[in-house]
């Protein structure tokens, strides 16, 4: 590995995204580097949805110590709950289940159990338990007060106990009760990052204490490497050798399609040459993080950002690791897009995920142009399989792909999935 390479190109392309501070943790061939510009190597950057990984294993030690069953139904544990909703639906993201809580108030809640009760009743599924895969903050929020109600601890004591502590890890909650929250000393600021114009401009953690098990942890790059390591197969065994490969397998109907090659219990899966890794991507309020694992020989490899432009600044620097010896994998949407077509008729209209709305117009024969709640989201450009490319309305970004999918009972389309996110054909109805 040229770790030489590495550091000047990690330090290159912090400075061509404008990123204000990187860091940079690999494990190979046995031994730790660590590498940072303009961030000290222990300091806590939020992490986003790297969280859901830790909420997730914890509830696999839970599962491997007899304490939850994967397949029993979720409502022997959480009244409300559909009867065929299981963990293993929520770990994997195939239990039909908004992105967020239909009422966007309900952020206010001052507890999860508060918040699963409200949020499991007004619950509108976007398709049955297991039948496909839609990316869910909710679901973890979910597993999150599952873990309080099998612990008799807060989610917070929980990740402290089970992992944090176990792992020697230094990582901070961004939200949550007074005693375990992080003071905006203790984490590392974001930055929301202009490419256009070069502005670049801290923000503030914004994420409500109730979506904590979705997002709610900062760490620095060595203590996910440390993480990552653990989940690899490394010590502590702190799951056991079953519930690891379970974590790391393909889960039926998962299809994380923008987003991974495939999706396991709490972990993305990627590959590339043959070779299969494990990880996850998380984004928090101007940060942006990535960890990736390879269990085969025990490479674990994360980067930290401090700013927006951070995914875009690793999508630039896989390539370069690889160069240098570090065969990483990461997922390319555009892969096999050859053959544009018009886009049919039926691809446009209302989708609905949760309280957000997508709507899709067409623009002309060929294009269409994609709105979130009203606003200018990205023009689409369709190609076989109903696949599309997306051109970013903000930075003209065109890396980001979806897709159509059709009703297999009628043959319409019925759904637009994008980030993941299944998002479900609104019908009018004349009154």
């Amino acid at each position: 590995m040229d770790t030489d390479r590495i550091i000047t190109r990690l330090t290159a392309l912090t400075r061509a995204h404008l990123v204000p501070g990187s860091q940079l943790a690999v494990h190979h061939a046995g031994r730790t580097w660590t590498y940072e510009v303009g961030l000290p190597a222990d300091a806590a950057v939020p992490i986003g949805s790297v969280t859901k990984t830790f909420t997730a294993t914890v509830a696999m030690a839970l599962v491997s110590d007899g304490d939850l069953d994967l397949d029993a139904p979720l409502s022997d544990h959480l009244p409300g709950v559909a009867d065929e909703l299981t963990l293993r639906h929520l770990l994997s993201h195939t239990g039909g289940l908004p992105s967020d809580p239909e009422d966007p108030d309900d952020v206010r809640a001052t507890s999860l159990r508060r918040h699963v009760r409200q949020a499991v009743r007004e619950l509108h599924p976007l398709h049955r338990p297991g039948a496909g895969f839609s990316y869910s903050n909710l679901g973890y929020t979910l597993i999150g007060h599952l873990i309080e109600v099998a612990t008799g601890m807060s989610w917070w004591e929980a990740v402290d106990a089970v992992l944090l502590r176990p792992l020697g890890l230094r990582a901070r909650f961004t939200t949550g009760p007074a005693d375990v929250a992080a003071g905006p000393a203790d984490i590392v600021t974001g930055h929301a990052v202009n490419p256009a114009t070069g502005r670049v401009v801290p923000v503030r953690q914004s994420l409500a204490p109730v979506d904590a098990p979705a997002g709610a942890l900062a760490a620095s790059a060595t203590d996910l490497v440390t993480f990552g390591r653990m989940l690899g197969g490394a010590a502590p065994h702190l799951i056991d050798p079953d519930g690891l490969a379970l974590m790391r397998a393909p889960v039926r109907h998962a299809e994380p399609f923008g987003m991974a090659d495939g999706w396991g219990l709490g972990l993305a899966l990627f590959q590339r040459d043959g070779v299969g890794w494990v990880g996850h991507d998380g984004t928090a309020d101007g940060t942006s993080c990535h960890l990736r694992i390879n269990p085969a020989d025990g490479t674990a490899v994360a980067l930290t950002t401090n700013a927006s432009s951070g995914f875009a600044m690793w999508r630039d620097l896989v390539p370069d690791l690889v160069d240098a010896g570090l065969p990483v994998a990461d997922y390319d949407g555009m892969r096999g897009l050859h053959h544009r077509i018009p886009p049919p008729p039926d691809c446009t209209g209302r989708f609905r995920n949760g309280e957000v709305e997508y709507a899709v117009r067409a623009v002309d024969r060929e294009r269409l142009a994609l709105t979130v709640d009203g606003e200018p989201f990205a023009d689409l450009s369709l190609f076989d399989g109903l696949v599309f490319a997306m051109r970013d309305s903000d930075t003209g970004d065109t890396n980001q792909t979806g897709r159509f999918l059709r009703d297999p009972g009628d043959g319409g389309i019925r759904w637009i999935q994008i980030g993941g996110r299944l998002a479900r054909r609104q019908v009018t109805t004349m009154s």
